[in-house]
């Protein structure tokens, strides 16, 4: 064949080959090192780490995103840094919890300008917390190398997640670590705590970061440290912390599918009654009957006719009742979101944390008696009390949460020395057809993956049902229908390691690695701050 042909299509080639000329390449550079522009790629990343955690659980967004921030973060100087950090973590936010427009305006009915306020101030402040990290870890960390993106970064990332966790009341949603209940990192639940694996993806973000950023040796290091979480996460997944502690006993969970805008209007209450004493009927006999939050939509103190008649119904079918309700108290000055379980004796559980501006209202007086000439809600619920003893109910010993609370992981750790079992009654109605009932059954299979034992999750509209010891969806009831799923769990007895330390091991560990850092600063030295990423490269 003559070469002629491939000679000169060669040359052709060679003739219409795109050239990158150095003005067009100084013109890409100084695109990317628009503070705006790497602002923009900030909040973006933020947005698209929303869509790591249910129901698009698009879980490897949990390490790369968090990666492109850290790489934002190389070569920036200390105020663009704390920028990008504010705008990934606004992105997050606004893109995570956007659903509080519907709670706070749509059926809380709160004036539109204090719904805005409210969602913006929490967005703010969750991203101060980044920017104050983008700070730090630009001025305080070696500007590059192992330390700085395998330890330090991962270390003080992983105290501010913890931190806003509690601080203030708290507010621990969107936790990286929610992001994996699926996958093999969930295997670390049971040892060390959702922030044990939020602590594990931030390391492997920290090894992408360096296989970009980093010399041959540090790569290689890089790469074995991004593998390896992996694998011990496949290897864990067989062993079992707890162990049966007793026969399976059958639960029924009654999902009433109550509009919110109809729950509490005066005229409506005993037709909800007749709603749930319907569905309970057919499943009286099953050993234990799991009704939501506030099923019934009254105080317990005017209810006591209605509750008396169902515990003589459920007591002669050798049934059992846990259902939540509000209570006063008898002098009628507190008022409590309480659960009650109805067995052969009577006890309750007490809501402990609660939500801020929801059931609490942390405003001065003046305040207060603004909401109430304007018609707003301005009451406060009661605490109920930490260490509060499981409900026993059909052989079970229940550790109770009612709705959010279950988002505190740490709080429920004293339970478990008695409980076999976990129970959640809730109502996620508030947030409508949003996201965030699937980001609340999350953080409950995450419950469920730390303590090593059954949840039963009692929803009003949504998402109800069985949650595993692995975190594993047992049984699903369909959302916004009247549904009574009908299924069973087991009692289970054993403490995993979680379960005696708590988030302590984590934190600690995170500590030492964060101090260490800082002690290694002056070895890497530090490298001028141009502003510019590939500074860094």
């Amino acid at each position: 064949m003559s070469q002629r042909p491939v000679a000169a299509v060669s040359g052709s080639i060679r003739e219409n080959r795109v050239s990158v000329t150095p003005d067009q390449s100084r013109t890409a550079l100084a695109f990317l090192s628009s503070v705006r522009v790497r602002g923009a790629l900030a909040f973006g990343a933020g947005c698209l780490l929303a869509c790591s955690f249910a129901p698009l659980n698009w879980w490897p967004l949990a390490v790369l995103c968090p990666a492109l921030l850290m790489w934002l973060w190389q070569g920036a100087t200390r105020r663009a840094a704390a920028w990008f950090g504010f705008w990934f973590n606004a992105g997050t936010f606004a893109a995570g919890t956007y659903w509080l427009y519907i709670s706070i305006h749509v059926l809380g009915q709160a004036p539109l300008w204090i719904a805005m306020f409210l969602m913006l101030a929490l967005v703010a402040i969750m991203g101060l917390y980044h920017a104050a990290l983008g700070y730090f870890v630009t001025r305080w960390l070696p500007a590059s190398g192992a330390v700085r993106w395998l330890l330090g970064v991962p270390a003080a990332w992983l105290l501010i997640e913890w931190w806003r966790g509690w601080f203030l009341s708290g507010f621990s949603w969107l936790s990286l670590g929610y992001s994996q209940t699926d996958t093999w990192l969930a295997s670390f639940a049971p040892i060390a705590g959702v922030y044990g694996i939020s602590a594990l993806l931030l390391i492997c973000a920290g090894a992408v970061t360096a296989l970009i950023c980093g010399t041959k040796r540090v790569r290689s290091v890089a790469a074995c440290v991004f593998v390896i979480p992996w694998i011990a996460g496949l290897a864990l997944r067989s062993v079992e912390w707890t162990h049966p502690s007793g026969p399976p006993v059958s639960v029924a969970v009654v999902q009433g599918a109550i509009s919110q805008d109809q729950k509490w209007l005066d005229g409506n209450r005993d037709t909800i009654l007749k709603v749930y004493h319907d569905l309970t009927q057919p499943v009286l006999g099953k050993q234990l009957i799991v009704w939501p939050e506030s099923a019934a939509p009254d105080l317990a103190n005017n209810l006591l006719p209605f509750i008396s008649d169902l515990y003589h119904a459920a007591r002669s079918h050798n049934s059992a009742m846990v259902f939540g309700v509000l209570r006063a108290s008898d002098e009628g000055e507190h008022y409590f979101n309480s659960v009650l379980a109805l067995d052969t004796k009577v006890s309750w559980y007490d809501k402990d944390h609660l939500v801020p501006f929801a059931e609490f209202f942390p405003v001065p007086a003046f305040v207060r008696s603004w909401m109430k000439l304007m018609s707003l809600p301005y009451s406060d619920f009661t605490r109920g009390g930490e260490n509060q003893p499981p409900l026993s109910a059909a052989g079970l010993e229940l550790g109770a949460t009612v709705c959010y609370e279950d988002a505190y992981g740490s709080s429920m750790l004293d339970v478990l020395h008695k409980a076999t079992a976990l129970v959640n009654v809730t109502n996620d109605a508030w947030f409508g057809h949003s996201t965030a009932r699937h980001q609340h059954f999350q953080i409950a299979r995450m419950r469920a993956l730390e303590a090593g034992r059954f949840l039963i999750r009692a929803a009003n509209d949504g998402i109800s049902g069985i949650i595993g010891p692995h975190g594993e969806v047992i049984a699903r009831a369909p959302e916004f229908q009247p549904y009574v799923l009908v299924s069973s769990v087991t009692p289970r007895s054993g403490l995993p390691p979680y379960a005696r330390v708590g988030n302590w091991l984590v934190v600690i560990l995170a500590t030492v690695a964060l101090a260490y850092g800082l002690w290694m600063r002056k070895s890497y030295g530090r490298q001028p701050r141009t502003g510019t990423p590939s500074a860094a490269l």
